[in-house]
């Protein structure tokens, strides 16, 4: 079998966020997304058992989705996709509204967003598919264009996390090597390359990275420089 007809597969880039029963909030980047059925409306989304927004959303039963544009920027992305809740708040610095459900939503980089209930759980290996009635929908920009997952590969140089459904640990360790083409992170595996810069943090293309200012950290998950090595 060839895993990488299953990349021919359409993803998004989207962020699950959820709260447990003492209305503690949570919420992380998601790509396994699609709508089940019109009449209701209904969305699964796929959650790896190991993360807090999966507990969450156990507790709960509601969930929200907020559907990521291009702009989105790879400090933001890393802060929802490659932390954990356990050790940060998210929400801290974070533009977001609470829906009917109480469920928060995240309107930061969204091109639109919506709230649902869960109305059935289906455990699957690693992750769980959390099939849900959707109560209330926004679009907040018609003319922002949603990130697709293979925007987020080609264009802003991301990879699948571990606890990602999309995640093939031979393939994303392929396409990872191949993207080290000057340093890594050792901590989350983001590529500074000299080529690219890094625009989010005001780094122009073809600044080396022994010219990167000291105070300079990974735009992902924060790591300084002290936390990258050579390819």
């Amino acid at each position: 079998m060839n895993p990488n007809t299953l990349h021919k597969i359409s993803y998004g880039l989207y962020i699950v966020a959820s709260k447990d029963k003492k209305n503690n909030l949570n919420a992380q980047i998601a790509n396994a997304v699609f709508q089940v059925t019109a009449k209701p409306q209904t969305i699964a989304v796929s959650i790896n058992k190991e993360n807090l927004t999966h507990q969450y959303i156990l507790e709960s039963n509601v969930f929200s989705l907020s559907v990521l544009t291009t702009d989105a920027t790879m400090p933001f992305i890393g802060k929802f996709g490659f932390k954990t809740g356990k050790n940060i708040d998210k929400f801290k610095e974070t533009d977001y509204i609470l829906g009917s459900t109480k469920a928060p939503i995240v309107k930061d980089y969204a091109l639109a967003w919506m709230e649902a209930e869960v109305i059935k759980s289906v455990p699957v290996g690693t992750h769980t598919i959390f099939i849900a009635e959707i109560k209330d929908a926004q679009i907040l920009d018609e003319e922002a264009e949603p990130m697709t997952y293979d925007y987020y590969h080609r264009v802003k140089g991301g990879f699948s996390p571990k606890t990602a459904p999309t995640y093939v640990e031979h393939l994303d360790k392929k396409m990872e090597a191949k993207k080290m083409t000057r340093y890594v992170c050792k901590v989350c595996g983001y590529v500074y390359d000299p080529d690219e810069g890094d625009s989010d943090s005001g780094i122009k293309p073809g600044t080396k990275f022994e010219d990167l200012p000291d105070d300079w950290v990974c735009p992902v998950c924060g790591a300084g420089k002290d936390e990258f090595e050579a390819e």
